[in-house]
């Protein structure tokens, strides 16, 4: 069954340019011109079908695998209001995974949110691809809008103001 794997990571918002997404798996080159590869899976877990995080690995075409972390997304907070909002208990199968089993016009990883992934992404990268962020693409928070709502005055003698 389809982990809808494209539009999860689109939800990431990851900011190479030069990417795809085959199967379940994302490739990327941060750096162009640079050897160094970026490749994200999903970590499955000791249940079938069940996943419990991300894989991020740096590759080199020659070399192979250079190094890899397992960003969990209970570690990085991206069920915590899902499980919260079901009271879905610590330490059971469902708890910050999620599998190929889902509700019908719903992706399977449906209620992530993806902030706490992203942000593991950035700083990961970082190391192997420097810059590669801000030549990429611009800050997240120049994309989204700034809010802001009126003040009342502060009044330091007591008086109530309406």
């Amino acid at each position: 069954m389809s982990l809808q794997a494209p539009e999860f990571f689109a939800e990431l918002c990851l900011p190479f340019h030069d990417h795809t997404v085959v199967g379940n798996t994302y490739f990327a080159v941060p750096v162009r011109g640079a050897p160094l590869r970026l490749r994200i899976d999903f970590s499955r877990t000791i249940h079938a079908d069940t996943y419990g995080g991300l894989r991020v690995t740096v590759v080199h075409p020659d070399r192979g695998e250079i190094d890899a972390v397992a960003l969990s997304f209970v570690d990085h907070g991206t069920f915590h209001r899902r499980d919260e909002a079901a009271n879905t208990r610590p330490n059971t199968k469902q708890y910050g995974t999620f599998d190929t089993y889902h509700r019908p016009g719903r992706p399977p990883w449906d209620g992530a949110v993806a902030t706490g992934l992203r942000d593991a992404i950035e700083q990961y990268t970082a190391v192997w691809f420097p810059g590669a962020w801000t030549v990429s693409a611009p800050g997240r928070t120049a994309t989204r809008p700034v809010l802001s709502a009126a003040v009342p005055p502060i009044t330091r003698n007591g008086a109530r103001t309406r």
